[in-house]
């Protein structure tokens, strides 16, 4: 009896489940839409640029070089264009300290101070010492006689310094090279 209650509960539970169940009528809808969108607005682009690449020239001096030259350089750089430039220029004080050292090294003492004489300071120096610089040969008192006697030899008795041929050169390059700069900026 328990097994006819079980079906019979089972099939009433499968009837009322089905007659609960609703029709499987599907409803489309269906809509099309036309639209058309004007945008207007301002559009900002910024450029960075590169960095400035005008490299000067490097000139090294070294520590134990025996050169007496100065390296001078210098860049400019914009937006457009580059340029770097270089030169070196003679150190004349140098040239007189080494060839007065070389005759002094190779006996020559006379010689040497002759070469140290060049500059005015020195001449000065020796004059108010009481050993004057020697003049065409003459040493000692007969030197300071002939420079007393011939001031216009005397180192520094120009009115007007004559510039050399580096310096003239290295002022020609500076007025340049400013020239181009300004142009540069403009």
């Amino acid at each position: 009896m328990k097994r006819v209650l079980l079906a019979f509960t089972l099939l009433l539970l499968t009837g009322v489940a089905s007659a609960q169940e609703e029709p499987t009528d599907v409803i489309y809808t269906d809509s099309t839409t036309n639209s058309t969108v004007n945008t207007t607005g301002e559009v900002t682009t910024n450029v960075n640029s590169p960095p400035p690449s005008a490299v000067a020239p490097q000139f090294n001096g070294g520590v134990n070089s025996d050169l007496c030259t100065v390296g001078v350089a210098g860049a400019v750089q914009t937006q457009i264009l580059g340029l770097s430039m270089g030169s070196t220029v003679r150190d004349m004080n140098c040239e007189k300290l080494k060839n007065a050292k070389t005759l002094y090294d190779m006996g020559m003492k006379v010689a040497a101070v002759s070469v140290m004489c060049q500059d005015k300071r020195v001449f000065d120096a020796m004059m108010d010492a009481g050993t004057p610089c020697p003049y065409d040969g003459l040493i000692g008192t007969s030197a300071k006689a002939a420079w007393e006697a011939d001031p216009e030899r005397q180192p520094g008795s120009e009115t007007k310094e004559v510039l050399d041929d580096d310096t003239k050169t290295l002022l020609g390059t500076g007025g340049v090279l400013g020239v181009l700069a300004l142009l540069l900026l403009l």
